[in-house]
């Protein structure tokens, strides 16, 4: 069993910045790929960023592309999982969602693929 609570959202200007994180209980697997997903009001959620590791390691990370060289997820050794969101847009006004057990499948990451879910923290970019 698995247990995410995300924090760190909040309302911030067009450039700036913001930490979320995710803390993670109930790891049972030693290998589990984990991840950001976000949703916006009137839209599907839509994956965000992945990361693969063991209980204490750096893992391999991948994000998408509309958030590529802006976005940075990691982990640390206690297994909290954490997305620096940099250059913030008001496009990435959505509700961000910590997911754990991310499955890849048909060439991508997707929330179907998704057996845990946190219940999600507000992000908010005023231009």
């Amino acid at each position: 069993q698995v247990q995410l609570v995300e924090s760190g959202g909040g309302s911030v200007q067009a450039g700036g910045s913001l930490r979320l994180s995710c803390v993670v209980s109930g790891f049972i697997y030693r290998r589990l790929c984990m991840g950001w997903f976000r949703q916006a009001p009137g839209k599907e959620r839509e994956w965000v960023a992945t990361l693969v590791s063991e209980i204490v390691s750096s893992g391999s990370a991948t994000v998408a592309d509309s958030v590529k060289g802006r976005f940075t997820i990691s982990q640390d050794n206690a297994k909290n999982l954490y997305l620096q969101m940099n250059s913030l847009r008001p496009e990435d006004t959505a509700m961000y969602y910590c997911a754990a057990g991310v499955a890849y499948s048909s060439g991508g990451y997707y929330p179907e693929g998704v057996k845990y879910w946190g219940q999600g923290t507000q992000v908010t970019v005023s231009s």
